[in-house]
């Protein structure tokens, strides 16, 4: 089944076009990636499908409904949870707030993510959980974005950059605790310019280049063609 499908998506930053007919498609219960060079318009995808930049023409559709041109706390509510680029944390609120700010069950889950849930979880969060979100670390923050996106019980979550910056036993766990959640059966939708670390937990590929997706494929065609990844992902 697919849970998200964007058709021929066109989006302007005021009179420039940044996305000229992106199209992608994400599997229930399978990881997808969007992956290119930095500007090519991976972000801007995100900001369509949430709703915080306006497409003109397209479609975007969640589990068969249309989002186009519906506000960003729409496009939640429906049950999709984003961890943005930048993590975007409340700097001046402590974990648990950062947390319990954005609680909700919009999957209608019998069995939701609460905070003691996210807490498990990602034990480093509780051990911080007094803490600012301006005094944990980067990869800390990561896991408090992440852990706040799964608060809102989504039934699509989309990572944008999820370990860039990030020490590489950091990006590990990261990439671990994501894994896990596939097996759980959450749909996600991995936003990134490298491949190597989670190519295995990635069902379905799609390299952008230019606002336009140039090629999609498994994990098994993207890892055999050494000259595609050379072109497009700078390898």
């Amino acid at each position: 089944m697919v849970m998200l499908e964007l058709e021929n998506i066109e989006t302007f930053y005021g009179t420039i076009q940044a996305l000229f007919g992106m199209s992608l498609r994400c599997e229930a219960g399978q990881v997808t990636t969007l992956i290119g060079r930095n500007g090519m318009g991976k972000t801007t995808t995100v900001g369509s499908i949430m709703g915080t930049l306006a497409s003109r023409n397209g479609e975007i559709r969640f589990d068969g409904v249309s989002i186009r041109g519906r506000p960003a706390y729409r496009v939640a509510q429906l049950g999709i949870g984003l961890v943005p680029e930048g993590r975007q944390i409340f700097p001046n609120l402590n974990v648990r707030e950062n947390l319990l700010a954005t609680a909700a069950n919009y999957s209608g889950s019998d069995d939701p993510w609460t905070l003691d849930k996210v807490l498990e979880f990602f034990p480093r969060l509780h051990e911080r959980l007094a803490n600012q979100g301006s005094q944990l670390s980067g990869g800390e923050q990561q896991m408090l974005a992440i852990g706040r996106a799964l608060m809102l019980n989504p039934r699509l979550l989309i990572l944008d950059e999820a370990t860039e910056g990030l020490a590489p036993l950091i990006r590990q766990e990261i990439w671990r605790r994501l894994e896990q959640l596939k097996q759980s059966g959450l749909t996600i939708l991995l936003i990134d310019k490298n491949i190597d670390e989670f190519a295995h937990i990635a069902d379905r590929h799609f390299i952008v280049e230019k606002g336009q997706v140039v090629w999609q494929g498994d994990s098994d065609s993207l890892g055999a063609d050494a000259q595609l990844k050379a072109r497009y992902l700078g390898i």
